[in-house]
């Protein structure tokens, strides 16, 4: 997927900040955060959801293909199977989104559990089990991931 030009979309501009972008150009794709976008504020605020949750939503009306690399937010991981099981989202190069899950949250509240949840559906998933994770091990999963392909 990365070298047919897909994207990665992160849950927090600390993970944006510690993919590589020039190895991800190089195969056309960008990384994108949309945790401090103006309009997802607002949809957060008048749905009454996360800005995570109202994120993912928007990753979900992107063209091409895309990784989703979360490591903060567990709720942006319920968001995601939500979307996959009611909106048809299919993790297939077929049908191109996303074509991978990094689930790599860190923390108590719903972190094991969103992790459970996303891990049993049908999707590419790279999980880190337990509590542990975080911004940065999402960056890093995604270097490795770019760096194997150079």
């Amino acid at each position: 997927a990365i070298k047919r030009g897909a994207s990665i979309i992160t849950d927090t501009n600390m993970a944006k900040a510690g993919i590589n972008k020039r190895v991800l150009g190089k195969y056309g794709g960008e990384v994108l955060c949309f945790m401090a976008d103006e309009d997802i504020a607002k949809r957060a605020k008048e749905n009454g959801t996360t800005r995570a949750v109202a994120s993912m939503e928007k990753a979900s009306e992107l063209e091409g293909e895309y990784i989703i690399a979360v490591g903060n937010a567990p709720t942006a991981l319920i968001k995601l199977k939500e979307l996959i099981e009611e909106k048809g989202l299919k993790c297939t190069v077929e049908l191109e989104k996303p074509v991978l899950i990094i689930a790599v949250p860190v923390g108590f509240v719903n972190v094991v559990e969103a992790k459970e949840i996303i891990s049993k559906c049908n999707v590419p998933v790279i999980v880190a089990r337990g509590r542990k994770g975080g911004s940065n091990l999402a960056a890093a999963i995604c270097n490795g991931i770019l760096y194997g392909i150079e």
